[in-house]
């Protein structure tokens, strides 16, 4: 077997990988690998925002897994979107820059994690951060990952905001301040009308420093534990293209950043997790952790549409040559227009009842309507507002099937699995039906196209529920934080139990943050370069 020696060796070069190549590779002492399943990002359709269509569900770019069927969908099994290329996930998805909220930090905080309340945390997302209007008590200027304005404008989704003022839902400037409630439009991971994804943000710039060697087409089979501590981590092996399997040694640490869904598939690949789904799998036990894959959270999204008429979404813009030219020549001349936009660009958060402590439902409103990404646009005009509960009680699981590396592993998020789920799914349509009614929209005579007008019981609008909801890719949890016999990490994300490995993405999320999850997985692995650079220090 071909060896290499480093002082790290990191798992994956999506958005958590491409940070830690770049903060860990500052100091010209210490050598870096970086690790990547997939190829280079060399493909148009990664950098004009709404490639996303081309990038999803694509081989080159996506992992394509699928989950399990689904009870809570019923039946259903649905696709389940992963990066599969430099820059991973920030390669492909929405491209929106959201933190959460204070709260989701402070539970975190709550429950035994030291250093990731909201106070704690801020810094670390203002260190990367380059935003637009400059620096001030919540935003960073001058770093690397920069955060933009819209770039295109629709009417309908100014009269949506105005319809969701009356339903009680106030406008405000942006998010990102530590409590959401209200509506605001996305600001994106752009820069001058391309994407920003963490390859451009943290990786490029790096990589031509001499001690960072990056790895394509690189697929990590397990890892190795040291010959003289038993307990002790200290290596990857992976494979090329060329099918020659070679190890990797890390004199310092490993440092696992495969994701929600890749990290705990290594882990249990290597005889790390609980011995019952290892002894299914085939896989010795190495270290037993039963929390391995377990816990895993996402945001169900219920795709609600409506049909609309006297208004200009992209439904027609996108259909007849013309429209397409246009748009083109747009984007070619002055990086505007609908080729700039990201999936959803108005977004709202309310409570889905007066109960809830804060804010617990977010839309994602879009001036178009589909069945699904990768599909055409419906003949129509129509917008989508996609409501989801940020606050799931409803756990999953992501364990592998047997050894082979190259298998996907069962994925499994259990979905509208518990009653408060089932609650908050019924008040997330009924609530988007009270918007959609507002006085600022009837100019527009928005039709309910989907779930359909007529389905008004609980037991109707629950199956809706479970035949229009679909994964919003934010999955998170699977190697949780915490200090009780599920948690997989500690919160240092050293891998409880073990020397020389530790866990850096969002599988150690312990809860899901309120909102799209790229921005906190920058902030995980902004802190834990502090972490690590200090305990080596």
């Amino acid at each position: 077997m071909e060896q290499e020696a480093f002082d790290y060796v990191i798992v994956g070069a999506g958005t958590a990988g491409c940070v830690l190549a770049n903060r860990l590779s500052a100091d010209p002492q210490v050598r870096v690998l970086l690790l990547e399943a997939g190829g280079k990002d060399d493909y148009f359709w990664i950098h004009v925002p709404v490639g996303y269509l081309y990038t999803i569900d694509n081989p080159r770019t996506d992992w394509c897994y699928r989950t399990e069927p689904q009870p809570g969908l019923n039946g259903r099994a649905i696709g389940y979107a992963r990066g599969k290329v430099l820059g991973g996930c920030s390669s492909i998805n929405a491209m929106i820059y959201m933190r959460g909220q204070r709260s989701d930090y402070d539970h975190w905080a709550s429950l035994g994690n030291r250093g990731w309340s909201w106070d704690e945390v801020l810094p670390y997302f203002k260190r990367s951060e380059d935003y637009v209007h400059g620096a001030d008590e919540f935003h960073g200027a001058g770093g690397e990952l920069r955060v933009e304005e819209r770039r295109v404008s629709w009417e309908i989704l100014d009269a949506w905001r105005d319809a969701a003022a009356e339903a009680g839902i106030p406008k405000i400037t942006e998010f990102n301040r530590g409590d959401n409630f209200g509506s605001a439009y996305f600001q994106v991971n752009q820069r001058r009308g391309m994407r920003w994804s963490g390859t451009r943000a943290f990786l490029d710039t790096a990589a031509k420093r001499p001690n960072l060697t990056v790895r394509v087409h690189a697929q990590a089979s397990g890892l190795q534990f040291s010959t003289t501590a038993a307990k002790r981590v200290d290596g990857v092996r992976y494979r090329l293209a060329d099918g020659v399997e070679r190890l990797a040694t890390a004199g310092r640490e490993v440092l696992l950043a495969a994701g929600a869904i890749g990290s705990p598939q290594l882990l249990e690949l290597s005889g790390i997790g609980a011995p019952s789904a290892l002894q299914a799998a085939g896989v010795p036990l190495r270290h037993e952790l039963p929390g391995v894959g377990e816990n895993l959270q996402d945001h169900l999204q219920i795709r609600i549409v409506y049909k609309v008429t006297g208004a200009k979404t992209l439904n027609e813009r996108a259909r007849s040559l013309t429209g397409k030219l246009g748009m083109g020549l747009e984007y070619l001349l002055f990086r505007t227009g609908p080729l700039t936009m990201p999936p959803s660009q108005l977004g709202a958060f309310a409570r889905s009842d007066p109960s809830q402590p804060s804010a617990n439902i977010e839309w994602h409103v879009q001036p178009l309507s589909l069945e699904r990404f990768g599909e055409p646009l419906h003949p129509f005009g129509a917008i989508t507002p996609s409501v989801c509960n940020l606050r799931p009680e409803s756990r999953g699981s992501v364990h592998i099937r047997g050894a082979d590396p190259a298998v996907h592993p069962a994925i499994s998020p259990n979905y509208l699995s518990t009653d408060g789920d089932r609650r908050v799914a019924l008040d997330g349509i009924r609530f988007t039906r009270r918007i959609m009614a507002g006085r600022s929209l009837a100019r527009y005579s928005p039709q309910e196209w989907k779930p359909g007008p007529e389905l008004q019981s609980e037991e109707e609008l629950l199956k809706a529920a479970g035949d229009l909801g679909t994964t919003i890719f934010h999955p998170v949890g699977t190697c949780r934080m915490g200090s009780d016999g599920m948690a997989v990490v500690d919160d240092e994300l050293r891998v409880r139990g073990l020397t020389g490995l530790r866990v850096v993405d969002a599988s150690v999320m312990p809860t899901i943050t309120s909102g799209n999850t790229n921005a906190p997985t920058v902030m995980i692995a902004e802190r834990a370069c502090d972490l690590i650079r200090k305990q080596w220090r």
